[in-house]
């Protein structure tokens, strides 16, 4: 009896845990699908602004849409010294650079190119979690990972790669460059212990991002070259409350609970969605070896996400 008792009494936290993971893998499988579509709207939203200039009205609208909604539901805090790291790495690194740097680089290559190439995460975070973090990998994960590089080296085929094109090379780069800030921010998320959670975060973290973008945006680009169309503002309208406010507290909310790796490796789905959205949206070819690269890397991310979500149902601590 005194050990059914305390069954029935711990069962409540572990079908709480469960429930919280099982929401959180909601939330991500969302805010995946949102941001992979999000690439061609980019695209889009190119023709209509500059780079510069079209993040930072990404960032200024999602962080009014939070600051907003903290203040109406009474959720609005300013963050304690102990979370500003969080703040700054992820305003100034996962929002700022890895939005500048994929917009501009969207500027010479394809939407959903540019989602693969901007996603490569797990090619830096995997041997860095376990090198420096001793995070330990089991055979799924490594399994998942290893095919989810794969699919991403057969998407990107760099067999059919222009390499005399200097401007096409750089624009290459810069999204190399943007996975590993996007990278950096994971493991952070991952292993720091603040006090406010990603919701909390998200408008100071935003409008980190936002007040350099404005400067950059000045700078670079020149004066604000918006054309004010009803297709921009609607371009503006999922950039700004979804691709950003919700897709950035839901994922950076999942770094705090999955692993590193099993989060880089799931982030992979974006580009899936986003190549997926550029074929049917912009029309771009679906040829046999990206179809090749969708199907490897999803079944690593199945590997992992699937493994991930059954030992956090197993929790009981």
């Amino acid at each position: 009896m005194e050990t059914e008792g305390k069954y029935l009494a711990a069962s409540p936290r572990v079908l709480d845990i469960s429930n919280v993971k099982v929401k959180g893998i909601l939330l991500l499988v969302g805010a995946i699908i949102v941001w992979g579509a999000n690439w061609p709207v980019m695209k889009s939203g190119l023709s209509h602004v500059s780079p510069i200039w079209l993040s930072t009205l990404r960032f200024a609208t999602g962080g009014l849409c939070l600051f907003a909604l903290q203040a109406v539901t009474g959720k609005l805090r300013f963050p304690p010294r102990k979370d500003w790291p969080l703040v700054v790495s992820v305003g100034l690194l996962q929002m700022m650079t890895f939005t500048v740097l994929g917009a501009i680089a969207m500027t010479e290559v394809p939407a959903g190119r540019s989602a693969v190439l901007a996603y490569t995460t797990p090619l830096w975070v995997t041997p860095i979690a376990v090198l420096f973090f001793r995070e330990s990998l089991s055979r799924r994960q490594l399994l998942g990972s290893l095919l989810g590089g794969v699919g991403v080296v057969v998407l990107f085929n760099p067999f059919t790669f222009n390499w005399g094109d200097h401007a096409l090379v750089t624009a290459n780069l810069m999204l190399l460059v943007a996975s590993f800030t996007w990278a950096i921010c994971i493991l952070h998320l991952r292993h720091h212990k603040g006090v406010c959670s990603a919701y909390e975060l998200a408008p100071w973290q935003m409008l980190l991002a936002s007040i350099p973008l404005v400067i950059l945006a000045r700078v670079i680009d020149g004066p604000y070259d918006g054309d004010g169309s009803a297709s921009f503002i609607e371009t503006l309208i999922f950039m700004g409350p979804f691709a950003t406010a919700f897709c950035f507290v839901a994922v950076n909310a999942a770094s705090m609970w999955l692993s590193s790796t099993s989060m880089s490796t799931a982030m992979l789905g974006v580009p899936v969605i986003g190549l997926l959205m550029s074929v049917v949206f912009l029309g771009e070819r679906l040829t046999p070896t990206l179809a090749t690269g969708l199907i490897v890397i999803s079944i690593g991310i199945l590997i992992v996400t699937v493994k991930s979500s059954k030992a956090g149902n197993k929790t009981t601590d």
